[in-house]
C-alpha cells in the first residue's frame, strides 16, 4: 500500500466525527470528498504514483480491463441523476477517500480537533491517504484508505445550512461578563 500527503485541497462531504452506513457495504464508514486543485501537479502526481504501485502490487503488470479510477475530474464529472457537480469542483480533481476506524484530525499546530462542528464540509487543508487495489465481484480498481486529516484554513460551508447567528442578524460578539448580564 502507497501512502500519499496531499498538498492543500478542500473537503466536500466531510465525516469524520462520527461513522455513516455505507448502503452498499452495509458497514459504518468515515468518508470525504478531497478536491484537489489541478495546478497541484505535485499531489496529483503522487496520486497517480501510488495508484499505480498498489495496481502493481495487487495484479503485477497484467491489469483487468475497465479498473475504476478514483482520482475524477470536476470539470467533466456528473451527480448520480446527471446533473452537474457544484461549482467548487470545477478546476479540480477530487477522490473519495473512506476508512472503517476514525481518521485523526488536527489543526495547523497539530492540535487535535474534537468537536464535529470545528471542521466541516468548504474547509481547506491536507489529508493522509493510502492507495489499494481491489478485485471484488467483477469490479476492480484503486481506493483510497482515509489515514488522517489537517484543517489548515476554514471555508464557506459546504452543507448549505446558515448559523442561527446569520438567518437572525445577530452580531458576534466577545462573551466577557461584562457585556453578559447573565455573567460568565
Amino acid at each position: 500500500m502507497s501512502k500519499v500527503i496531499t498538498g492543500k485541497g478542500r473537503f466536500s462531504y466531510l465525516n469524520w466525527a462520527s461513522p455513516k452506513k455505507n448502503e452498499l457495504s452495509g458497514k459504518d464508514e468515515f468518508t470525504t470528498q478531497f478536491l484537489i486543485p489541478k495546478s497541484d501537479t505535485t499531489t496529483i502526481a503522487a496520486l497517480k504514483a501510488a495508484m499505480k504501485s498498489a495496481l502493481e502490487k495487487k495484479f503485477g503488470q497484467a491489469f483487468p480491463k475497465n479498473l475504476r479510477n478514483p482520482l475524477r475530474d470536476g470539470d467533466t464529472e456528473t451527480k448520480q441523476d446527471g446533473s452537474p457537480l457544484g461549482a467548487e469542483y470545477h478546476g479540480h480533481y477530487f477522490i473519495g477517500i473512506k476508512s472503517s476506524e476514525q481518521p485523526g484530525v488536527v489543526d495547523a499546530a497539530g492540535q487535535p480537533i474534537l468537536a464535529a462542528n470545528d471542521f466541516v464540509s468548504g474547509d481547506y487543508g491536507r489529508v493522509s491517504v493510502t492507495a489499494w487495489a481491489y478485485n471484488h465481484t467483477g469490479n476492480a480498481g484503486v481506493a483510497f484508505w482515509f489515514n488522517n486529516a489537517q484543517l489548515l484554513e476554514k471555508g464557506q460551508s459546504l452543507s448549505g445550512k446558515s448559523s442561527a447567528a446569520d438567518d437572525f442578524g445577530i452580531a458576534k460578539t466577545s462573551s466577557n461578563s461584562e457585556d453578559n448580564p447573565f455573567g460568565g
